[in-house]
């Protein structure tokens, strides 16, 4: 059977929004009301704009449970609904309207950003308590979620194209929150021109679409990809591909997320766990329709997910930054969620899964690192730390059950949605199945390095660091997360709902049990042990606070695989190489050609000035010598 069409035939009945769910409008507009707010009140609103902030995303999660439970209320194939708000006019026949589509898939993506970015805000009020800019820093922070909510919430590209570029705007903005300092300007610029090669691809995508389709929503491009070559719908695939490879850090184009860990701590727990690097899985998912109908386009998505999964695990292993050891520890999760969609319907659900699951566990292990640099002056480097178990305790256990679940640990989130990509891809490609087990061991061994380095083993704290608790600000948002962490798997595993629930919108197809179950799980969990106890033994012991030399791949780790020297090599380096050459052919050739001809005339102009003197007598002796040149040339001719 033709998948396209097992694809178009799961599509969900989209109504006309009416009821409750004319509120949808409400999801955007209240993250946006506070930010125009915040960003635009002024001093005026110092006093409380940090409350405002918290607020617009609390609210817009209880309008998203009101929106949930009226879904759940309806049939199956009746659960979604389209708000149309008006007709945009870009140009000519070129008319896209701008509405709202609320389905199974992107009810998942509203709840999770309102919930967990609802958290973040909150911990925010503690970690940004003494910075003179708070109301702004929140205003961008609503800035970022109303615009991921239009990324999820579009019914076509274009318009999820302006929610694209706002994650990123935001992005930029909170990235380079301390500008004054070099690095922070730089990681900000860094990201914002790296997800421009990402935003190039989406932008030919959407023109593709148009250009082949006669539209860019949803249901026009899946109407029409049924029909279409398939060299059509690879082309289109490859260029969305591009654009997730850039705003989810997949390689080649992740070297921005480890300069990103320069902003705030808040920003990145919103960056790798509710907003921007989920955008590119949210892409491929939402465009299952022409993967499935270009299996080499889909075929590609699960090579760069297993490339990222291992690249990402093996830098998490060698940083010495918490933070960017956590970056390295995203950009191998996605990796898992992009293979588990190159999978097809086998895997996109999966994806989902683990999206949710580490939606909780990323996010309270970046608020966790939040609260460890909070409690010590800022010191971020994990030789600096060591013992904070004794004087942390919270921060303590909530990290260490968010380390739990993204191991793979029974009966944490992650060991339900990380083994289900396992499975699945083992019954799809040997290959791709060796990849995310050996995945598995690595997460193991850089998480228990994590956190023995952080938590446990001596004190190695310089004079400046005073560590203690944070505030229950900080630290009620971290215990809702770890709870997350430790049922979220639970609750949606047993009786598959979150396949049932997202079937209509998302195609699945279940894959042959190669294994017995608990075969299985001793496989997966194994791995993960035999990583956790590599890390025992050689972290154990006193870490040194001066990083040893190490080997190659070690060395290599910390330069982040030579990620950023790649890219200066395949794009800058061209680009200087082309600037260098015409700068040669500008100098040598066309300004030689003008200063040559100049050079002629100015040599041929200072002869005859010799010539032209001024002197009658020289006059008469030339016209003496012609005359007596002509003479001779007759006598010549008539001889």
């Amino acid at each position: 059977m033709n998948i396209g069409t097992a694809v178009f035939a799961q599509e969900t009945v989209l109504a006309p929004a009416n009821g409750t769910f004319s509120l949808i409008w409400l999801l955007i507009a209240l993250p946006a009301l506070g930010a125009a707010i915040l960003l635009l009140g002024g001093r005026r609103t110092n006093a409380w704009g940090h409350l405002l902030g918290v607020l617009m995303p609390v609210a817009s999660f209880v309008v998203a449970a009101f929106l949930f439970a009226a879904m759940l209320g309806q049939p199956a194939e009746e659960r979604g609904a389209v708000q149309h708000l008006y007709d945009w006019q870009i140009v000519g026949a070129f008319k896209v309207p701008f509405s709202l589509q609320l389905d199974q898939l992107s009810m998942v993506f509203v709840l999770l950003i309102t919930f967990v970015g609802s958290l973040i805000h909150i911990y925010a009020i503690g970690y940004m308590a003494h910075d003179p800019a708070r109301r702004k820093f929140f205003g961008y922070l609503n800035l970022f979620v109303a615009a991921m909510l239009l990324l999820v919430l579009a019914d076509n590209y274009l318009l999820l194209y302006v929610g694209w570029e706002g994650v990123g705007l935001a992005s930029f903005l909170l990235i380079g929150w301390y500008q004054y300092k070099d690095s922070a300007a730089v990681a900000a610029k860094k990201a914002f021109i790296i997800n421009r090669v990402g935003d190039f691809g989406l932008s030919l995508a959407i023109m593709f679409m148009f250009a082949v389709f006669g539209g860019v929503t949803f249901e026009t491009v899946n109407a029409g990809i049924g029909s279409a070559s398939e060299g059509t719908a690879t082309w289109i695939g490859l260029l969305l591909l591009l654009a997730a490879c850039g705003k989810s850090a997949q390689f080649p184009l992740q070297a921005w997320l480890f300069d990103a860990m320069e902003g705030p701590t808040p920003v990145s727990a919103l960056i790798h766990a509710a907003t921007m690097v989920t955008a590119g899985v949210y892409l491929i998912v939402r465009s299952n329709a022409i993967f499935d109908a270009a299996p080499t386009a889909r075929l590609l998505v699960l090579i760069v997910g297993c490339i990222s999964l291992i690249w990402g695990a093996i830098i998490g292993c060698a940083k010495d930054d918490l933070k960017k050891a956590l970056a390295g520890s995203t950009m191998s999760q996605i990796g898992y969620m992009v293979v588990a969609a190159g999978l097809g319907p086998v895997g996109y659900v999966f994806a989902i899964f683990h999206l949710l699951t580490h939606g909780f566990f990323k996010a309270g292990l970046f608020l966790g690192a939040g609260s460890v640099m909070h409690a010590n002056n800022d010191k971020i480097n994990m030789r600096h730390l060591g013992a904070l178990r004794t004087v942390m305790m919270i921060t303590f256990v909530t990290f260490g059950i968010c380390t739990l679940a993204i191991m793979g640990i029974p009966p944490f989130a992650g060991f339900f949605s990380k083994d289900d990509i396992i499975k699945a891809a083992f019954s799809q490609s040997p290959v791709a199945g060796v990849v995310t087990l050996i995945g598995a061991g690595i997460t193991g061994f850089y998480m228990t390095r994590i956190f023995l380095m952080t938590f446990l083993g001596k004190a190695r704290w310089e004079d400046d660091q005073h560590p203690h608790e944070s505030p229950a600000v900080m630290w009620i948002p971290m215990v809702v997360l770890a709870i997350g962490a430790t049922i979220g798997g639970v609750l949606m595993w047993p009786s598959h709902w979150l396949e049932t629930w997202l079937e209509p919108a998302v195609p699945y197809q279940e894959h042959a049990q190669t294994l017995p179950e608990w075969l299985w799980i001793i496989i997966t969990v194994g791995t993960a042990l035999i990583g956790i106890l590599w890390a025992v033994a050689l972290y154990r012991r006193e870490v040194p606070v001066t990083p040893p030399a190490g080997s190659l791949l070690t060395r290599a780790a910390r330069e982040e695989l030579y990620g950023n020297e790649i890219n200066e090599t395949l794009t800058m380096l061209p680009g200087q190489v082309l600037t260098r050459s015409s700068v040669f052919f500008d100098n040598r050739v066309v300004d030689g050609f003008v200063n040559g001809m100049a050079a002629v005339v100015w040599g041929v102009s200072g002869a005859l000035r010799t010539v032209q003197n001024g002197f009658a007598r020289s006059y008469a002796l030339t016209m003496l010598g012609g005359a007596v040149l002509l003479v001779a040339l007759l006598v010549l001719v008539r001889l």
